[in-house]
């Protein structure tokens, strides 16, 4: 897991995930990459992680994919990520590209579904809550389930 300030380098993450893992045998590479859209007028959308929470959970998909056969990378981005530029990339490296994609899917759903990342709009340099593109998780503060009130 790897954690940059600002937008990452797709070129150069990938370029070093790939040269790392050139001769592991492995027949599939599949990566994702999340690019921030240009939508409600922002400028940016800016991140906070919990990284202890973020670091266990991502440690428990490193297991579940050893026990595949596989390896999961992923990079995110903390603080503001301009429009049109990269916050977060994961790969699955595996020997059978069936692992490989049902791997990615799997865990990029679970990412969002489940990360404890804290997402903000950029607005003429303000950063405002996004309340509808973060997740709920249970005893999170402002994060809570509405119905867990």
């Amino acid at each position: 897991m790897e954690l940059y300030q600002g937008p990452l380098d797709v070129k150069e993450i990938f370029n070093r995930w790939l040269e790392a893992e050139r001769e592991s045998n492995y027949g599939a590479f599949i990566p994702f990459v999340g690019i921030i859209r240009a939508e409600d007028n922002i400028e940016a959308l800016s991140f906070d992680i919990y990284e202890p929470i973020l670091e266990s959970w991502f440690n428990s998909w490193v297991e579940k994919a050893k026990d595949r056969g596989a390896i999961i990378k992923m990079a995110h981005a903390i603080g503001d990520v301009p429009i049109h530029t990269t916050s977060y990339m994961s790969a699955v490296f595996s020997p059978k590209r069936r692992v490989a994609l049902e791997l990615i899917d799997e865990f990029v759903e679970d990412f969002k579904a489940n990360a404890p990342i804290w997402k903000y709009d950029v607005v003429n340099g303000e950063r405002i809550y996004a309340e509808d593109r973060s997740t709920p998780m249970s005893g999170s503060g402002i994060l809570v389930k509405k119905e867990n009130i």
